[in-house]
Order: C-alpha cells, then structure tokens, then sequence
C-alpha cells in the first residue's frame, strides 16, 4: 500500500451497499461511501473521474453479468468490489457457485486496474447476523484468498465495532446511515494509503440509554410492516428491488458531487 496516493479514477461495482443505501439526500437520491470516498479523492486530484456501477439487490452472478465487464473497460486507477452477501441472504444459497462467479469477478477486475479493492461487508449485531454469520464468514474466507492472489486491497469491515453497532444502521436493519457509511468512506481512504482524517472511525459512538420496552415493539412492528413483509414477498416472487433501475453513475467522468450534496444535503 503506497502512502499519499494520488489515484486519478474510481469505478465501484456492487449493490445497495455500494449504491449508497439508506444515506438520503434531499432530493431522493443516495450518497453513501462510495460518493463520499470519490469526492474526497476529487479534492487531492483535478480532472478525478468517477463511475458508480452498483444497483440494489442485484446477486453476485448478476453483477459479473452487468457490471465487471464495464468496469474492466473503463481501466480506472481503482476499482472496488463488494457482492455476494445478497447471496448469502437467501434462504437457499449454493456457496461453491458464489465462490465460483467471486473468483471470476477479480480475475476479470484485477487486471483492469492499478488496484482492486474487496471488502469483508459489515454486520449489525443481532439475530439476523447470528443467523447469516457462517455464510458470510464463508464469503470472507474466499474474499481474503482472493486477495492474497491478486494483489487486492481488503476493507475488514466485518471486525469493526463501530459498523455491528445497530446505531450505524437504517430502520431497515439491512443499508447503514449516513455516518456508518462515513466511517465505510474513511476506512476504504486509509486502506487506500491516503492520510487518516477519522482514526476511529472503527470505534462505536458514546453509550446511550437503550430504549424502553414499548419503544422497542414498536420499532420492530414498523420494520416487519415496512421492511420485512416487502422484502419476504419479493423472496417469494423472483422480484428484486433493483429490477429495472440504470447504475448509479454509469460513465466514467470528471466527479461532481450531487446537488443536493452540494446545498448541504
């Protein structure tokens, strides 16, 4: 890893967590780590070109499909990948056919570029994690082969306290806010070999006074209602909840943050 790097160009590859789910602009639209770690990267170079390829949902054989051709094309400085956990997520996953088409991604991806980074995807604390936990540290294990091979970059979100804390994350319970995709943001700009400006961004915010019993059975009957049901029912149908969406930014140019950024957002 080079210190004070200067990379001219970014391209991410990936789904809502790379999409920049549930870190809300103003206008609608998602920022996340990936915008907030290419304007940061815009700042220190003139003429920074950006490309955001990821959309919401999509499986690990569809990103190969959709998105990894594209990105080795447009041979950026760096490309980052992270897919597979909505993978792991369903209830019934072939692992060995995950492992298959992560493989094919970075041997496509890591000679497209100056450097590859992957990433062990944060989990929040809690049943559902307890419940995913061997898939995902399954994925981790083929993740960190993988980048032994081929000189990738790893981001161990995983291990970060700070990103199991359920205060990073969204009602949803599945997309971290705003500031858990900050400190996302700062441990890709690190592990990217530029100067810490957030340290501990792995070390969770000040304690607080958990909620009481009547605030927590009204939070998980919203999150069944809003969150859960939609997201069983598209289990059930096929249905994604990227179906039909474009990527977020799918040209190769000069970075601009969004407007709504811009104006405070």
């Amino acid at each position: 890893m080079q210190m004070n790097a200067s990379y001219t160009s970014l391209v991410a590859v990936g789904d809502s967590f790379t999409e920049g789910m549930s870190d809300l602009l103003p206008d609608g639209s998602y920022r996340g780590w990936a915008d907030v770690l290419a304007g940061r990267m815009a700042a220190r170079t003139p003429g920074f070109r950006y490309a955001n390829l990821a959309v919401r949902g999509k499986l690990i054989g569809q990103i190969v499909d959709e998105q990894v051709d594209v990105a080795a094309a447009m041979r950026p400085d760096v490309i980052t990948l992270v897919g597979g956990l909505n993978d792991t997520l369903r209830p019934k996953v072939d692992m060995g056919r995950v492992r298959g088409l992560l493989e094919e991604a970075v041997e496509r991806l890591a000679p497209a570029c100056e450097q590859l980074v992957l990433m062990r995807s944060p989990g929040r604390n809690g049943p559902v994690l307890e419940r995913f936990r061997p898939r995902m540290e399954e994925l981790f294990t083929v993740v960190d082969e993988l980048a032994r091979r081929h000189g990738a970059l790893v981001v161990d979100l995983y291990g970060a306290p700070s990103l199991a804390d359920p205060r990073s994350w969204d009602v949803d319970r599945l997309h971290l806010t705003a500031d858990g995709h900050r400190r996302v943001a700062e441990a890709v700009w690190q592990t990217l070999g530029y100067e810490p400006e957030d340290p501990d961004w792995h070390v969770p915010s000040a304690p607080t006074a958990p909620p009481g019993w009547v605030s927590r059975r009204t939070a998980d009957a919203r999150f069944a209602r809003q969150h859960l049901l939609p997201w069983i029912g598209r289990r059930l149908t096929g249905r994604s909840s990227g179906d039909g969406l474009p990527a977020k930014r799918p040209e190769l140019l000069p970075y601009e943050a969004p407007a709504a950024d811009r104006l405070g957002g």
